[in-house]
């Protein structure tokens, strides 16, 4: 993989992006594991953040340039994955065809989340970037604290998140009670790897942004230093300070300069936007 692969990747990673696409094949992989027949219990996290047909629209700067557009979305009902319902959420990322000539993206990441654990069932990518192409598919076996996917078997932490869902698992999380400072470990899995990682509560803040005037509250998450990221704390993401925790912002410093993610458009929020204070 190269370079600015690693850098449009993993800052979409955290700010609830990346997708586009055919996923090729997927489909005659769908019959990697079979349902469990254990007496394992999922845990129940009630969903009070999203809801069917939520839309979340982002445009990402490199510099001081419009580079490229992310939309994010959960599916107009339940599905039926491994003999879990799930939240089926999609999110798809492309470069502007101004930017097209210089770094060419198209990438779709589809997550199905099962609606009483907030966990990932089942993952799907695929990623077109320049020249460089790459497909996945991943079962998550909770009860088994396995991953089985199209490139191999890994042992995992139970409830193991992807790149995507992660965000929705996050947007669950009660922080009234937070203080600056308190951490939340979370294990990410991407690229046929887990990375045992996690965020910080920052505190919170009110910024101006394409929608309007948002109260927010802030988090830092931590890094994997790299070529991409020289210190683990690079990046900052911004969310509503409200029942939805909807993405606003992300910022990050990269080796070769900065990115920047901004909330553009939203439909179908489940809760009242009450952290917008002024369109």
């Amino acid at each position: 993989m190269n370079y600015q692969s690693n850098i449009f990747k993993s800052t979409l990673f955290l700010a609830a992006a990346v997708g586009a696409s055919i996923i090729f094949g997927f489909t005659q992989k769908a019959n990697l594991v079979q349902p469990d027949e254990d007496d394992f219990v999922y845990r129940k996290c009630p969903v009070s953040a999203f809801t069917f047909n939520e839309k979340l629209n982002f445009r990402i700067h490199y510099g001081i340039i419009n580079a490229a557009t992310v939309n994010m979305e959960v599916g107009a009902g339940m599905e039926e994955q491994y003999g879990r319902q799930c939240y089926h959420i999609k999110a798809e990322g492309k470069t502007l065809k101004s930017f097209d000539w210089a770094y060419k993206v198209r990438d779709r990441f589809d997550t199905y989340v099962d609606a009483e654990a907030v966990a990932p069932i089942k993952f799907t990518k695929s990623v077109q970037e320049d020249n460089y192409l790459d497909n996945d598919l991943v079962a998550f076996k909770h009860p088994k604290k396995k991953l089985y996917g199209a490139k191999g078997v890994l042992d995992m932490p139970v409830y193991t998140q992807d790149v995507i869902s992660a965000v929705y698992y996050i947007r669950n999380i009660d922080f009234s009670n937070a203080k600056k400072g308190d951490k939340y470990p979370l294990d990410i899995y991407l690229d046929n790897k887990i990375y045992n990682l996690g965020f910080k509560y920052d505190g919170k803040e009110t910024i101006k942004t394409d929608i309007g005037t948002v109260k927010c509250i802030r988090f830092v998450p931590t890094l994997v230093v790299d070529r991409v990221f020289k210190d683990k704390e690079d990046m900052t993401i911004w969310v509503s300070d409200d029942e939805n925790k909807i993405p606003v912002r992300v910022k990050a410093n990269i080796a070769v300069g900065s990115i920047k993610v901004d909330i553009t458009g939203y439909s179908g929020l489940k809760n009242e936007f009450k952290a917008l204070i002024k369109k």
